[in-house]
């Protein structure tokens, strides 16, 4: 334990000295904040507690491109050379990487939080519990994925490209930049395979509709699935130095990864829950002048229609004579 918590230390200070780490984990998420508080919700509480989910889970997913560009660097640099030398092994380096990358993310969401109280005046963040569940998983899961990239690339250029390719659709096709129910059909029907929709929509239920965190089993259970595969694929194709060669079946390996969310994605597919789900939150933020009733926002998820038939009038009593 005290040599892990020595190498942890060491992937903190090694990880606060990289730039791609500093503009994904810090400049970035603070900048699409702004953007969506202070410009597009204009300042509205209402509006800003319903795009947090989005804004943090940007920030918990671009953690993935900071700590896959860091471990490919730290390769080519002969850094990780040094660390095999000691008494360290390939899964001791990855979850030291992932721990020091949630410890260095936590403050960035934290800070979100804060802005969103004392400037744009939010009250209420929803259950924190489920959000903090969600968002220890989140940084978990993307960063093993940042791991599985770190660990198929072989130089810096290809970790980018490889990035850009990943990055893209995770956050315009998920909901994260734009809402899922204002996306094409077609575009609705391919983000329900991405791991970023869970980790969105999860996000915003828990903030926006104060959801507990049985109630979101489904995402916490994809996402924390796609965490132990992601890891265990990385730590058998973790290599030390640059000059190892690439496993022949290692980039199906890595697609192997996408597994979870392609059986959860067929699911959704025919049930359509998180669409309407989906669809259902954004209409109720369209109106925003309409004063929010303090249920409102719990029959929005998942919840069963009632019947809305009147009940039958007690039949009169027969006072005619036999």
């Amino acid at each position: 334990m005290k040599h892990f918590l020595t190498l942890t230390r060491m992937r903190i200070r090694l990880t606060l000295r990289n730039k791609m780490f500093l503009f994904f984990s810090v400049i970035m998420p603070f900048g699409f904040f702004f953007l969506y508080a202070g410009i597009i919700a204009k300042g509205d509480p209402r509006i800003v507690r319903f795009l947090l989910g989005p804004v943090i889970a940007m920030a918990v997913m671009g953690s993935f491109w900071g700590l896959s560009a860091s471990l490919v660097t730290f390769r080519e640099q002969g850094i990780l050379r040094r660390f095999h030398v000691s008494p360290v092994t390939a899964a001791d380096m990855l979850a030291s990487s992932i721990v020091a990358n949630y410890v260095l993310t936590i403050p960035t969401v934290v800070s979100e939080l804060l802005l969103a109280r004392f400037i744009f005046h939010v009250r209420d963040f929803g259950n924190l519990l489920s959000f903090a569940i969600l968002v220890t998983i989140g940084v978990i899961s993307f960063a093993s994925m940042g791991l599985v990239v770190a660990s198929v690339t072989n130089t810096m250029q290809e970790t980018q490209v490889l990035n850009q390719l990943i990055w893209l659709p995770l956050i315009f096709l998920s909901g994260a930049t734009i809402p899922l129910s204002s996306l094409p059909k077609v575009a609705q029907n391919f983000g329900i395979f991405l791991p970023a929709t869970y980790l969105v929509w999860g996000l915003q239920a828990s903030i926006f509709s104060s959801l507990a965190i049985w109630k979101l089993w489904i995402e916490v259970s994809a996402l924390l699935a796609w965490a132990i595969l992601t890891f265990f694929v990385a730590s058998q194709l973790f290599r030390w130095e640059p000059e190892s060669k690439i496993p022949r079946n290692a980039k199906l390996w890595a697609a192997a990864t996408a597994l979870p969310f392609l059986f959860l994605g067929v699911w959704e597919h025919s049930s359509g829950s998180l669409l309407m789900d989906a669809r259902a939150a954004y209409r109720s933020i369209e109106n925003s002048d309409r004063p929010e009733r303090p249920s409102e926002t719990e029959k929005i998820y998942r919840a069963t229609p009632k019947s809305t038939r009147p009940a039958e009038p007690p039949s009169a009593p027969n006072d005619s004579p036999n």
